[in-house]
């Protein structure tokens, strides 16, 4: 894998500018006539799915890159491809 991120335009050193991301991706929607739906409802449906599936807090954390709520989470690499990609399996077959 040469980038560890999906969209390495917006990732600088430690720095990720994810409005941007957010920007590009809102207007990519609209253009294929979305136009009720945003970057925030896709993140709101991600997070209702896989609690339907009760996927573990700090999986869904990760997966939706959302910030940790205690220091130890931070700790280490973080799950493994191979593990997130089951839950993230387990809410296609809804």
């Amino acid at each position: 894998m040469k980038n560890r991120f999906v969209f390495p335009r917006y990732n600088k050193n430690n720095y990720t500018n994810s409005n941007s991301a957010s920007a590009a991706l809102n207007k990519w929607i609209k253009s294929e006539g979305f136009k009720e739906h945003s970057m925030h409802s896709f993140r709101h449906s991600l997070r209702d799915r896989l609690r339907s599936v009760e996927c573990p807090i700090e999986i869904a954390d990760q997966i939706g890159g959302w910030t940790f709520k205690s220091v130890g989470q931070g700790y280490g690499n973080g799950y493994c491809l191979k593990i997130l990609a089951k839950w993230m399996n387990s809410i296609t077959k809804e």
